[in-house]
């Protein structure tokens, strides 16, 4: 076993911990502990990661527009990644998809909000992918 294989798994074990403890973590330990684990369980965890990275660029990020656009981004990828391995994980993707298109709106970034709304009505009408 390597230092690496080793390290990894620590990490995976500390992500748990973290997770399972009895006190509500912050947003930022949500999702990094989730970003470790959607590593070794992406099923299990890919809409967890999603919905985390929501949060947080609520919570955290509301008054960076850019950095909260990024995080909804990594939730949308995760979404995306979710749906390829469960096409039946829709809502999932369409949720995050809204999601994204919200803060673009803030943004006022029309040709972006343009593809998200094209992409959304492939996800409702089952051609999403």
């Amino acid at each position: 076993m390597t230092y690496s294989a080793h390290a990894g798994h620590d990490a995976v074990l500390r992500a748990r911990v973290a997770l399972l403890g009895s006190q509500t973590l912050p947003a930022r330990q949500e999702v990094a502990a989730y970003r470790v684990l959607v590593q070794v369980s992406p099923a299990a965890y890919l809409p967890l990661l999603a919905e985390a990275l929501y949060e947080y660029s609520r919570q955290d990020f509301a008054h960076l527009p850019e950095t909260a656009l990024a995080l909804r981004a990594e939730a949308l990828a995760a979404a995306r990644r979710m749906y390829a391995m469960e096409p039946a994980r829709g809502l999932l993707l369409g949720k995050a998809l809204n999601r994204y298109r919200e803060q673009l709106v803030l943004m006022d970034r029309q040709e972006e909000i343009a593809e998200v709304e094209r992409e959304m009505a492939q996800v409702a009408s089952g051609a999403g992918g």
